[in-house]
């Protein structure tokens, strides 16, 4: 438990990515306001979104 007095650390946003088909594009966009660029490549989106994912755990 804590103390009422006591200021809590800010909460970390979690960080959940969903890539969103646009056209013939892929567009990874994350819960925290992160969005990498739109690619055709859909395994190097799928990497980038991992990559931000890992970054920030």
């Amino acid at each position: 438990m804590h103390d009422p007095g006591e200021e809590q650390p800010p909460a970390q946003p979690v960080h959940a990515v969903t890539l969103t088909e646009r056209g013939p594009f892929i567009a990874p966009c994350c819960t925290c306001g992160w969005y990498g660029p739109a690619r055709r490549s859909r395994p190097l989106a799928r990497t980038e979104a991992a990559a931000h994912v890992t970054e920030h755990r």
